[in-house]
């Protein structure tokens, strides 16, 4: 079973790479950000021609996630329950496979602009939130995968600067903190279990070369259930549409799941 994560940065301008994309790595699941479409916009019907079924949570220009799945997917639930949000940033779903069923969490996460702002407060308070609302998760479905774009870079190896960088948005104390709480759960970063690149990035900025020069960021990422951890085969960063005409900023992260069934 392979699942993927991929911030699209508008499916508007995006729809024919993700086509692409799921044409040459038929996954199971695939998470998407950014959608910046509402629901009545996504192109249910065409990625149903390609054999997805959809579960959508949009939003007018900004946010948006959507879980595309070849098996149906049941018990929806979009954003965080009991916090007050008016931005589409989560979905969860329950895919059913050969093997049992998978919980699927995907989070667009917040950016939180600048530590000391308003939307750095934000952040906080989301994650804190989120972390809430999965333990919960995790009790009622031990088989489960957090993705998506966490706007965190979890170490400084997952940064190109991590020293100029050092205590600014992605970097933080306070988010890397958060990031170990969602460990703490009893969740595993899958891309970590394995030994990778030097330089091993999923977003570069658009401007001053970014991608070319490799100035990247790892703020995608996939965190398994530990019931999953004996499963996990594989986990990639597929730089490969980073490098097609428009590109999303982001590249898609993949993991491989082996649940037997």
């Amino acid at each position: 079973m392979r699942i993927a994560t991929w911030n699209v940065n508008s499916l508007t301008a995006r729809l024919q790479h993700v086509l692409d994309w799921l044409a040459a790595n038929p996954v199971d699941v695939l998470c998407l950000q950014e959608l910046k479409m509402t629901d009545d916009k996504f192109p249910l019907d065409v990625l149903k021609s390609a054999g997805y079924e959809a579960a959508v949570f949009g939003q007018k220009t900004y946010n948006g996630v959507a879980i595309l799945s070849l098996a149906p997917v049941r018990d929806v639930v979009k954003n965080i329950a009991g916090f007050t949000d008016e931005q589409s940033r989560v979905i969860a779903a329950t895919v059913d496979t050969p093997s049992g069923p998978l919980r699927v969490v995907n989070g667009y996460f917040v950016n939180g602009q600048a530590p000391g702002t308003d939307k750095f407060e934000y952040k906080m308070k989301w994650l804190d939130a989120l972390r809430d609302s999965l333990r919960k998760e995790l009790a009622d479905n031990p088989d489960l995968v957090l993705l998506g774009d966490f706007n965190i870079t979890p170490e400084d190896r997952d940064s190109f600067d991590p020293v100029g960088l050092k205590e600014t948005i992605h970097h933080t104390t306070e988010e890397r903190n958060h990031f170990k709480a969602l460990l703490d759960l009893g969740l595993k970063d899958s891309f970590r279990m394995f030994d990778q690149p030097e330089k091993s990035y999923s977003w570069w900025d658009y401007r001053m070369l970014g991608y070319q020069k490799n100035r990247g960021l790892r703020i995608d990422h996939i965190l398994v259930s530990e019931p999953l951890v004996p499963h996990v085969k594989g986990s990639i960063v597929d730089r490969v549409p980073r490098k097609w005409e428009k590109p999303s900023d982001h590249a898609p992260v993949v993991l491989d799941l082996d649940r037997g069934g």
